[in-house]
């Protein structure tokens, strides 16, 4: 199950609008005692490759919060126009145990390291196997939109000058 504090869950497909999956949803999932799982939110219809919206790995059961974050979590932001877009959360049980990960990890306000995200090569990479649980939103442009590409445009822009 996937609630967002909106009051909004998402239901295989159902669409929701930006502002209201702004912030981090809670998840629950048949989680295994002891065990450890990957979770991934990805936008999968930007173009041919996936933009990564929150990855989290070495989660305990189903408690997120304990997990190592590579990737903080950011919202739906389909570009204006570009109609629905299909939002999938991933969770993977990680059968070796913890991940040797050596990513960097991708603040909620950077781009870099989120365009081009192929998944099925970090699973691979990581040895993760098949999905343990999934789960889909579409949602298309709204007012929020802007708000949220203000955030990545104002950290580039930081990048790129000398604050005085």
């Amino acid at each position: 199950m996937i609630s967002y504090p909106s009051g909004q869950t998402v239901e295989l497909g159902n669409e929701l609008a930006p502002k209201q999956v702004k912030h981090v949803p809670s998840l629950q999932w048949p989680a295994v005692d002891g065990a450890l799982y990957t979770l991934c939110f990805v936008d999968s219809d930007p173009t041919d490759e996936l933009f990564k919206h929150w990855l989290v790995v070495d989660i305990p059961g189903t408690d997120i919060e304990a997990g190592k974050t590579l990737a903080d979590y950011i919202g739906a932001g389909p570009p204006r126009g570009s109609g629905l877009h299909r939002y999938v959360f991933v969770v993977y049980r990680q059968p070796a145990g913890a991940l040797n990960c050596d990513d960097q990890r991708v603040m909620n306000r950077d781009i870099d390291g989120r365009r081009a995200f192929q998944l099925r090569d970090f699973a691979l990479k990581h040895g993760l196997g098949e999905p343990v649980a999934a789960n889909f939103y579409l949602a298309k442009w709204d007012s929020y939109v802007p708000q949220l590409y203000a955030q990545f445009i104002f950290a580039m822009a930081r990048k790129r000058c000398t604050i005085l």
